[in-house]
């Protein structure tokens, strides 16, 4: 932690370190009975970069996964940047907790942490990358984005009961 008292913090008891939410960001937190899946955190995890990689795709930014770092990068060019997070916790087999997407936050609230604990990085938006889009319209493309990506995985049925 950079600032420790720029903002209050509070411990969340979910996978990575310190992140900041805030306006302009879309938190999601996905509650789901992993044992009508297959039982595979890791898999999970996956599935939601892959959900989130899909609704970036929807505005043509290209989304990216690296080996090492949870998330979703953007290369771009002269340093990769992310644009979302992904924080999990499970308990008996269920998960919480889930993503943060930036889509128009304030990135100068980021300077107090470092984000995830990866220093060598920084963080982007949806908007510092010249795509304005509201919150009512992302949210139309992460729900239909989730829908296909867990239908194509053969999980949403089993999942919603």
């Amino acid at each position: 932690m950079r600032d420790p008292d720029r903002f209050p913090v509070h411990k969340a008891g979910r996978g990575g370190q310190y992140t900041y939410h805030g306006p302009g960001q879309r938190v999601a937190y996905v509650m789901l009975d992993l044992k009508r899946r297959n039982a595979d955190i890791r898999a999970f995890v996956q599935d939601l970069e892959d959900w989130v990689i899909d609704v970036l795709a929807q505005y043509q930014i290209k989304g990216e996964k690296r080996d090492g770092r949870v998330g979703v990068w953007v290369d771009r060019g002269f340093r990769e940047d992310k644009i979302a997070a992904i924080g999990v916790r499970v308990r008996r087999w269920v998960s919480f907790h889930g993503i943060s997407i930036n889509v128009d936050p304030d990135l100068s609230h980021y300077e107090g942490i470092v984000p995830c604990g990866i220093a060598e990085h920084g963080v982007t938006s949806l908007a510092d990358l010249g795509i304005p889009v509201s919150m009512a319209e992302f949210d139309v493309e992460l729900k239909a984005s989730f829908t296909k990506v867990f239908l194509e995985n053969g999980d949403l049925g089993s999942l919603i009961s």
